[in-house]
Order: structure tokens, then C-alpha cells, then sequence
């Protein structure tokens, strides 16, 4: 029975926190959108030329303020625009005050600039402006680059996803963002650099103040304060014909392969509630679950055994992955982990070990902590769990094992994880960032040797933090940056994020993709929790992400077919031909908005099933809901409400 009918807020987002929209702003052919303070999207003739510029403030784990703006003031005459705010970003123990002017005229040109000062000594660990240029377009793309002290160089954006900063010692960088048009961006205030930040599954190199060479966190003093401006100049005029709005076309192509097995994580605080759920998630029919050990958190025995338990009663192979916490005598915690196991009577088909000192981050010139020799890792871990496939790499994120390259030549398949949360916690931002992963998959296989890649268990939220001490504690379940647990887990984006995950990775190699758990904070079912989950708490049930594992978990194996789609940053899809001839064809909406998609002939007379949010509510309540496809597919054109997914069979 139904208590009540969850806010459309729950049905997308699993949470009714409120969001201020953007604000948009023209002068001229030059639009922005405010947001919190920064502007993004600046697109100049309707073509994106900056992905956004913040004055953002962090502490001293990386974490963002989120600044309290006032005094806020907006004037727009049609060929000129400007913002003036106050903010001010604090916690308990310090305060950091600031006023920013920001400026746009209809030569395409903004001038940004924030005064600010710490109220109280402020520990931080990057305090001042962030420009970021998106991926899409420019990765490859040739810049030309002033530097601090005068010099200009010509040179790239990375293809492959670069583990060190490929550019310093900035104070400005030209590139095209259309044909025969350029911008110029222009910095002051501090030395800058560049990270390329698809290592962190963001969709944009970012430009930003105060180089990491120098020591961080550090101190501003009370009453210090700071100068900083970035500016942008267009030069040119694009030639390309205007962009009207048109459907998103999806056309499905020959065999790439096969559609890979789906797995999800497990921790052993998630095996008993798992294991009660059994029924349900046996629903799901994942390959594998990865089991997750780590003796530092009072993982044993005890441990494995509930979670090769759940495994057990989802018939689903039981992999490992297990931090080794010691240097000095690793060799021997490694044998007693393997007669552990051996005691056990059974035996993880695949075995992943890494050091503990590789669960946090070190910049790519080092320090390297002390760290057992991977390869020897790897050795042992071949010798004492005898049959299984032995895999090398990070838990953490692509970050990492792209500054530290794996022993592929010891391994039997290369792994890693992600998160959508590691920058920033906005919902744009948490799709936007799937448009990383085809540069991801192409940067870890050029590093790999030949070997096979496996993802995962990857989530919106993060399970570990390299960056800091610890996710973002989250008891009121907000939407923000470095959740552990995120509200968005049991809404339609959730749902979304996980399909187009999967079908990125599907598509550009991976062998096998995890994602998530089972119940917990990235779970597909609800769970009891310490933190607030709306509408599940009195109704429990499946989340919608549930249904989209278990569709994908069924094309296990299934011919996996090209898609070429038109706006990838707006719309994903996959499409497999199943064992009685027919395609397949699942498409998801990764925005907020309904977008017409153009799926072409060959579907037209087919049958679908809709997942959105009218249909919330039975699918929380019918695990098999997507299974029927009962709707005739009358025509070539298709409307897609805010993340919704649709499964199409052809006839």
C-alpha cells in the first residue's frame, strides 16, 4: 500500500531539496548562466566557448563551500550585462568574505573579478578563481598559451587523458571554440595552471589558481586579503551556420562485440540487509558481486563469509578486492589472507589486492609513500589464490592509476572506479561528466598492454576519499559535492547515470562494469539508513536504478551493436541484438528538460516500456515492470521527458 505520492523532486532526484535554477544573461550574441555565484555555459553565437568560471573556495580536504550570497544585483540592457554580489563561505571554526563584479558586453567579451578577505585565519586549499574549458571539441585541439612572464608557446589540450598538469605557469590560453572564432582567456591575480580533469570524470580541463607545487592546505590570515580577475576577448567571427534546435538521432550500427557482464559491489556493512533482500536482488541476475575487504575497518573472517553469502544466494561469482595494509611483512598478510580464503571452500574467480597507501592520492611528481612493489603484489596474490584471474590497478579513480601505472605484464586485467562527486555536487555537473569516460577507456587501454580492462564498483557517490579524510558526511541527504551517500541514487537520474555509465565503458572495451551495490548508499533497493530517504522510508521498494541493471544484466553476452548519437552529452543509448534476431535498444535522457529523439525506421512498429516519472511509483513497487514492452512504437520520433529511459524491441 501506498503512504503518499512522492514530489516530482523525488521521482528525479530522490530528495525535494529545493535548487535555484540558473540565470541566464545576454548581451548581444553572449549568453551565461549564473549559478551560485559562477557563471557557465558561456556561449557566444549559441556555441559554448567556456565551460564555467568560479571563485570557489575549498577547505582543507578538497571539500567546496558553497558561498551565501547577498547584496546581489543584476542589470542587462540588451548589449551589456552585470552581476555584483557579496558572498561569504564559513563553518564552525572559520570564514572567508568576498564581492565579485562580473561583466559581459556583445562583443562576447566578460570580465569576472572578485576582492576578498579572511575573516577569521582560513585554512585552505585552493582559495580564488577556476576556469573551465569543456572536452567536447577542444581535447586534441591546438592552444596558445602566455605565460606568467611574457612568453607564448603553441601547443595541445591532451587527447589521452593526462596524469600531470600539461600546462603551467599560465596567465592566459587562446583557443578556437568555432570556426574562424577564437576566445582568450585571460587570468590575474596569481600564477595559474591546467589539470585535465576527465582523470576525475568531469567533463572540462580545468584552469586554476595558486600552483600545487606550493604547500597545501595553507593559511590565509584574519584580514588578509586577495585580488583576482579572469577576463575573456573574443577574436574572429565563427563561420559555421547558426545551431536550431532539431531531434537527437540515434542510429544503431554493426557488431562491436558483446554486451559485457554486469556486476555491483559489496561491503560487508551491506551483506546483511543484502542478504535479506535476496529475493528482490536476485532479481537483478548480476555476473558478479565484488567483495570488498579491508582490514583497517575490523574486516575477517567473518567478513568474507557474509559476503560470499550474498554472492551465493544471487548466483553470482564472488570476486575480491582487498587492501593490503602493511609494507614491512606485506608477504605474510598476504598468505594469511589466502588460507583464510582457502578455508572458506570458495574460491573468488577474480582477486584484486592494492596498498593501502594507494587508497589516497600523491601528485604525479611524488612524494610516493612507502608501498609494497605492485608487481610483487601481484605475484603473490597469482600464487596464494591459485585459479583465480589476477587484476591490478586503483579502488580509487581513474586519477590514480593513471599517475601510477599498473604492472599490466603481472596482471590478468587492469581496474579501476569513479565517482560523480569528486568536484562538484550540482546535478548538470553529474551527467555532464559521463562525456569523460570514451577518453578514459582510450587512455587506459593506450597504458594497459594489450590487457583486458574491468570497471568498477562505480557509483554516483564516493566510497572512498583520496583527497581527504573522509566523503562528505551527508545526514540531511543534500545534493552535493564528495557524498557518500547521495539522494540521487533513488531517483530517475540515478537510473540514467548508471545506464549511460555502462553504456559508455560497453561501448569503448571494457570487459566487465560494476556499478554500485545492492542496498546501502549505492544500493538499487531500499535499506533502513542513518540519513533521510524520502518517500522510501514509509513505502520502501526498488529504486528506478534497479530496473536498469537488470535489463543490462540480462543482454549479458548479447551482440553488442554501434550507436551513433547526435547530442551524447543530452541523450545515451545501447543497442544489442538479442538471440531471437530482434535489436534491442534502451535510450536515456540525461537532462532536465524533454528532448524529441529521432530513433530512425527500423523501430517504427516495435514495442516499448517507459521508465520516467509517471511511472515512479509502480516501478518502486514491480521489480518486473520493464520487462513487458507493451506500447507500439508508431513513429520514427520519440519524446523523452527529464530522465526518463525507454527499452525499444524492434520486430
Amino acid at each position: 500500500m501506498i503512504d503518499n505520492e512522492p514530489s516530482r523532486a523525488v521521482r528525479l532526484f530522490g530528495t525535494d531539496e529545493r535548487v535555484t535554477p540558473p540565470l541566464i544573461v545576454k548581451a548581444g550574441s553572449l549568453s551565461s548562466e549564473f549559478e551560485g555565484g559562477s557563471l557557465r555555459y558561456s556561449r557566444y553565437g549559441g556555441v559554448e566557448m567556456i565551460r564555467a568560471i568560479s571563485f570557489i573556495v575549498r577547505d582543507r580536504n578538497w571539500a567546496t563551500y558553497a558561498p551565501a550570497l547577498s547584496n546581489l544585483l543584476i542589470e542587462e540592457d540588451g548589449e551589456i550585462f552585470s552581476i555584483r554580489y557579496d558572498a561569504e563561505t564559513k563553518d564552525k571554526e572559520q570564514s572567508f568574505r568576498y564581492s565579485a563584479l562580473i561583466k559581459g558586453a556583445a562583443d562576447g567579451s566578460i570580465d569576472f573579478s572578485a576582492e576578498g578577505k579572511a575573516v577569521s585565519d582560513f585554512i585552505t586549499n585552493r582559495t580564488g578563481f577556476v576556469v573551465l574549458h569543456p572536452i567536447a571539441g577542444v581535447a586534441g585541439a591546438p592552444a596558445r598559451v602566455e605565460t606568467a612572464d611574457g612568453k607564448i608557446i603553441d601547443t595541445k589540450f591532451p587527447d589521452l587523458i593526462s596524469p600531470a598538469q600539461p600546462i603551467m605557469n599560465m596567465r592566459a590560453i587562446t583557443h578556437e571554440f568555432a570556426p574562424g572564432a577564437k576566445v582568450v582567456c585571460r587570468m590575474e591575480g596569481d600564477i595559474y595552471e591546467m589539470e585535465d580533469q576527465r582523470n576525475w570524470m568531469d567533463a572540462s580541463y580545468k584552469t586554476y589558481v595558486r600552483p600545487l607545487a606550493r604547500p597545501w592546505p595553507y593559511t590565509l590570515s584574519a584580514g588578509e586579503r586577495l585580488a583576482q580577475k579572469v577576463s575573456l576577448r573574443v577574436e574572429g567571427r565563427s563561420t559555421a551556420p547558426g545551431r536550431k534546435p532539431t531531434a537527437v538521432t540515434v542510429r544503431v550500427g554493426k557488431k562491436l562485440g558483446n554486451v559485457p557482464p554486469l556486476g555491483v559491489g559489496l561491503a560487508p556493512e551491506d551483506a546483511a540487509s543484502s542478504l535479506k533482500a535476496a529475493a528482490t536482488l536476485r532479481k537483478i541476475k548480476p555476473a558478479y558481486v565484488i567483495c570488498h575487504y579491508d582490514p583497517r575497518l575490523g574486516h575477517d573472517r567473518k567478513s568474507l563469509k557474509a559476503m560470499l553469502k550474498v554472492a551465493e544466494a544471487l548466483k553470482a561469482e564472488a570476486w575480491l578486492e582487498a587492501v593490503v595494509t602493511r609494507v614491512e611483512g606485506f608477504e605474510e598478510e598476504i598468505a594469511a589472507l589466502g588460507k583464510m580464503v582457502l578455508r572458506l571452500e570458495a574460491p573468488f574467480r577474480r582477486v584484486f589486492l592494492s596498498p593501502a597507501a594507494d587508497m589516497k592520492s600523491t601528485q604525479p611528481t611524488g612524494p610516493w609513500p612507502p608501498c609494497p612493489p605492485l608487481a610483487d603484489i601481484c605475484k603473490l596474490a597469482r600464487l596464494l589464490f591459485p585459479g583465480a584471474r589476477i587484476g591490478a590497478g586503483m579502488m580509487s579513480y581513474f586519477t590514480e592509476i593513471n599517475r601510477k601505472r599498473p604492472p599490466a605484464e603481472h596482471a590478468d586485467f587492469i581496474t579501476f572506479t569513479n565517482s560523480a562527486l569528486v568536484h562538484a555536487g550540482d546535478d548538470r555537473s553529474v551527467t555532464e561528466g559521463l562525456e569523460a569516460l570514451p577518453a578514459m577507456a582510450k587512455s587506459v587501454r593506450a597504458f594497459s598492454g594489450g590487457k583486458p580492462f574491468v570497471v568498477g564498483p562505480s557509483a554516483i557517490g564516493m566510497r572512498f576519499n583520496p583527497y581527504g579524510a573522509a566523503p562528505q558526511a551527508n545526514p540531511k541527504d543534500l545534493r552535493q559535492a564528495m557524498n557518500r551517500n547521495d539522494p540521487r541514487q533513488r531517483g530517475l537520474i540515478g537510473a540514467v547515470w548508471n545506464f549511460a555509465y555502462f553504456a559508455h565503458f560497453a561501448r569503448n572495451g571494457a570487459q566487465a562494469v560494476a556499478l554500485g551495490g545492492l542496498t546501502g548508499p549505492f544500493g538499487a533497493v531500499y535499506s533502513k539508513a542513518s540519513w533521510p530517504q524520502a518517500w522510501f522510508d514509509r513505502n520502501k521498494g526498488v529504486y528506478p536504478l534497479f530496473h536498469v541493471l537488470r535489463g543490462l544484466a540480462r543482454l549479458k553476452g548479447a551482440d553488442l551493436l554501434d550507436v551513433t548519437i547526435g547530442a551524447p552529452r543530452n541523450v545515451q543509448a545501447l543497442a544489442a541484438r538479442r538471440t531471437d534476431g530482434r535489436t534491442e535498444l534502451w535510450i536515456a535522457n540525461l537532462t532536465g528538460e524533454d528532448v524529441t529523439v529521432d530513433i530512425g525506421c527500423k523501430f517504427v512498429g516495435g514495442r516499448a516500456v517507459v521508465l520516467d516519472d509517471s511511472r515512479f511509483v509502480r516501478a518502486a513497487q514491480k521489480p518486473e515492470l520493464l520487462d513487458r514492452v507493451n506500447a507500439a512504437v508508431k513513429g520514427a520520433r520519440i519524446k523523452l521527458t527529464p530522465y526518463a529511459t525507454w527499452r525499444i524491441v524492434s520486430l
